[in-house]
């Protein structure tokens, strides 16, 4: 019965939000990819939101329920019948009476299952189509043949643009040269490497008080250059979010000084997303706890790696810091589930001082991947549960640490931020799953 309810919620809000797009014409920025979906769509809206009326996707609504819900203007009911008939009915509203409707619409296109890309384009039809990064095992893959056909189906976003549609695209990333686009469209690319068309370079790890705060790069795109600062983030990741956003804005003809100081001054990404948060006992969190992947886990252990520490000074009561790694487990991967973990265990130990295993995968595979690495024994800590693993860490961090969290979204790892945050009043602002309906689970 809860199926055939939701089936019949889907159909009709799909058919609500196909309506309001054709009575509205917003202009539509849809963006997809294997990672970095969500802060890329943070980062297109903050940049066109410096001069268009704009909507974006909240937090990660990238489904069949997702986008019509953003389309439309509603939230998410959870298991709230009652609720549910009043977004219809909000949908109505938006239909039959005149709105100030947003002229642009930011939104993010995932794809769970065979088919999910194909739906959400044809109800789409994106006059810019924005391809972050694709995986080798990307998350979801046990839902598909391979990790091809996800990528594949993915890719299947670009085909239904709208005439002379805009094509943005990491050049870094080799698998996107096989992205079949109609012939009027325009192809912009952006990445590190020579010969993207927004060009990034010289990234920098901002530091206040031996603490990471932030990061910096430069740009360069049609003969231009200018600083780009990122606050409150880190991790190549964002950079990367921000470069598809500079091209977004680009292709809209904002100039290069107004893109960057919309980024340096507005750019919030959502909660567990590489965010630098303050930790108990002068401890710096790295949360990035909202959901994990492969090829997400190793930017982030990639990251720690870069970051310095304070180091032990004069005084006999300062202490060195090190780098702690809170890893859980990587879900949805099928038959690459073990071998993923391994090779992530390999990267831990090269770079960071501390393990803390979270989850039945985590303790077996990270675990070994970081024996294999190198890792000493004594500093590997394995836990069922993240709430116990927060717990633990309350009493074995202390100041100058850098601890990073991350895993998949039902091994909770926002708890262990949550346990060794230093402003835990501030839960629902700064971490992600607060609702209701999560904290209940």
């Amino acid at each position: 019965m809860k199926n055939i309810f939701k089936k019949i919620i889907v159909s009709i809000l799909q058919f609500e939000a196909k309506l309001v797009l054709k009575k509205y014409k917003p202009k539509i920025v849809a963006v997809t990819g294997s990672v970095g979906k969500t802060t890329t769509k943070d980062a297109i809206y903050t940049v066109l939101n410096s001069a268009f009326y704009v909507r974006k996707s909240e937090k990660s609504f990238n489904s069949e329920i997702g986008v019509p819900l953003t389309i439309l203007g509603c939230e998410n009911a959870w298991s709230n019948p009652f609720l549910w008939v009043k977004n219809i009915f909000i949908g109505l509203g938006v239909i039959l009476l005149k709105n100030h409707y947003p002229k642009w619409l930011i939104l993010e296109v995932g794809a769970d299952a065979p088919g999910d890309i194909k739906r959400s384009a044809k109800l789409l039809r994106p006059n810019i189509v924005v391809m972050t990064q694709f995986a080798k095992v990307p998350v979801h893959v046990e839902f598909f043949k391979s990790p091809q056909d996800l990528m594949d189906e993915k890719k299947k976003l670009a085909k239904y643009m709208r005439r002379n549609g805009i094509l943005v695209f990491n050049y870094d990333d080799e698998d996107m040269a096989s992205i079949k686009i109609p012939t009027d469209a325009q192809k912009i690319s952006f990445g590190y490497k020579d010969g993207a068309d927004i060009q990034g370079m010289n990234d920098e790890i901002l530091y206040k008080d031996g603490a990471p705060v932030g990061q910096m790069f430069r740009v360069e795109y049609a003969g231009a250059s200018a600083p780009m600062k990122l606050n409150g983030v880190i991790g190549k990741a964002h950079s990367f979010s921000a470069l598809a956003a500079i091209a977004v804005g680009a292709s809209q003809n904002l100039n290069v000084a107004q893109i960057s100081e919309a980024l340096a001054k507005n750019y919030r990404t959502q909660p567990g997303r590489m965010r630098v948060l303050k930790g108990i006992k002068k401890t710096t969190l790295i949360d990035d706890s909202y959901n994990a992947s492969p090829i997400a886990v190793q930017k982030a252990v990639e990251t720690m790696g870069m970051l310095r520490v304070k180091e032990e000074g004069v005084d006999p009561e300062e202490h060195h810091g090190r780098k702690i790694v809170a890893l859980g487990d990587m879900l949805e991967l099928g038959k690459f589930s073990a071998e993923e973990h391994k090779k992530i265990g390999e990267l831990v130990a090269k770079n960071a001082d501390v393990l803390v295993a979270v989850g039945l995968r985590a303790q077996q595979h990270i675990v070994e991947g970081a024996l294999i690495g190198g890792m000493s024994e004594k500093n590997i800590f394995s836990f069922e549960k993240s709430d116990e693993a927060g717990k633990f860490l309350q009493n074995e961090i202390h100041e100058n640490d850098i601890v990073l969290i991350k895993g998949s979204q039902s091994i909770r790892m926002e708890k262990i931020t949550g346990e060794i945050m230093a402003e835990p009043e501030k839960k629902r602002e700064l971490l992600v799953r607060q609702e209701a309906e999560w904290l209940l689970r």
